[in-house]
Order: structure tokens, then C-alpha cells, then sequence
């Protein structure tokens, strides 16, 4: 009876949606950053002096939340385990780390957030 309870609770639970996770919309800038990142701290000065007003899904890698939709930008882009901070995640591109090269890749990848 215990075994019945349990696969119609978890059947239920599937169809209810509790037991998706969210996927990565292409809709949305994501910025995976870690407070202890040099470069991340680099990224973050650039983007407040240059688009105050970006509208970015913040995501810190080191909660569980964060390190999860990490790892789903990570199987999207096929990063495999060469995964660092910063990563941003913009609809079919992505970039990792920082740097002036970054920076004017930044520039020209957001033109279409701009424009919402």
C-alpha cells in the first residue's frame, strides 16, 4: 500500500510541475557572477558605469539555485566542465570572464536588449 501512496504522490508532484526546473529564457540577459571574483567585480563596475539601467537576472553561483542554472547555461552553450565567472547567457551566446575583448563582445551582444 506504502509503494501505491508513493508513485501516485510522485505522480502527481511531476504533473503538477513541481518536479521541472526552470529552463534558461532566451528572452533574458543572465549574469552568473560570484561575490569573491575579481573579474566579476571588473564586470559589474563596467555595466553599472555603461548600462545603468540593464535589466540582468543576477544569479550567484554559490547558492544551490545559482550553481544549478549555472550548469544550465553550462549543457546549453556544451561548456562541459570548463565552467568559470563571469558567464553571461544572452539567447544563443554566451560570454565567459572578462576582460576589454569581453567588454566590446558585451557591447554588441546586448544591442537587441536594448531596443525592448
Amino acid at each position: 500500500m506504502k509503494k501505491v501512496l508513493l508513485a501516485v504522490f510522485v505522480g502527481l508532484f511531476l504533473l503538477s510541475g513541481c518536479g521541472k526546473k526552470e529552463a534558461l529564457s532566451s528572452d533574458k540577459i543572465y549574469y552568473f557572477y560570484s561575490e569573491s571574483c575579481s573579474h566579476c567585480k571588473e564586470a559589474s563596475a563596467y555595466i553599472s558605469q555603461h548600462y545603468p539601467d540593464l535589466e540582468m537576472i543576477k544569479v550567484d553561483v554559490t547558492t544551490k539555485a545559482g550553481y544549478d542554472m549555472i550548469i544550465k547555461c553550462a549543457q546549453k552553450f556544451k561548456l562541459g566542465n570548463r565552467i568559470g565567472t563571469p558567464l553571461f547567457c544572452m539567447g544563443d551566446r554566451y560570454i565567459m570572464g572578462w576582460s576589454d575583448r569581453d567588454a566590446a563582445k558585451f557591447n554588441a551582444y546586448i544591442k537587441p536588449y536594448l531596443d525592448k
